[in-house]
């Protein structure tokens, strides 16, 4: 039976100490639906990142090697990984090129961190763990407190309590619909 995302490729940045749940749950529901999903980091590809909660995975390419035109969708996991991943210049530049390309962006709990540093969240309503409230409303972002949130082509969520619907949102949105608002 075909998924509603056949065809459609997605990335997802991966780093040490990402939030377990928040990249496995968005990448195993993503590949459910159809989609082809990469994994893609600062170094070489197969380099073994682990989560909060020690969980690993292996990256399938290196974040500069990275054409996002090549891609439908971009999904930005938390954790402590975003703090480090936003300071690189192929992140960034590749979080702006699916921003500017009207991709689905998007980013759950910290990881609302590198749109933030790509200079993307201006006028855009998103969500976040409220430890990065005040960095989205300095950014220019107006921030609620909704399991997920729809605005034009960024999807964004808490935490890992809110997963079931920010993945229904990323594949709605994907698939053509509207996605919830929260």
């Amino acid at each position: 039976m075909p998924g509603r995302l056949d065809g459609q490729r997605v990335l997802i940045f991966v780093g040490e100490v990402y939030e377990d749940l928040e990249l496995l749950y968005p990448r195993y529901r993503l590949i459910e639906e159809g989609a082809r999903v990469t994994l893609a980091g600062l170094d070489a590809p197969g380099t073994l990142y682990r989560g909060k909660h020690g969980y690993p995975v292996a990256s399938d390419a290196r974040v500069s090697d990275i054409d996002p035109a090549r891609f439908d969708a971009l999904v930005v996991p938390g954790g402590f990984m975003p703090d480090r991943l936003r300071r690189d210049d192929s992140v960034k530049r590749i979080t702006r090129a699916m921003h500017e390309a009207g991709k689905p962006l998007a980013h759950i709990c910290h990881g609302g961190w590198i749109p933030i540093s790509a200079g993307v969240v201006r006028g855009y309503t998103v969500t976040s763990t409220p430890g990065i409230r005040d960095d989205l409303i300095n950014a220019g972002a107006e921030w609620v407190d909704r399991e997920v949130v729809v605005d034009r082509h960024h999807i964004t969520s808490r935490r890992p309590d809110d997963l079931p619907a920010f993945c229904r949102a990323i594949i709605a949105k994907m698939a053509g619909g509207r996605g919830e608002s929260g």
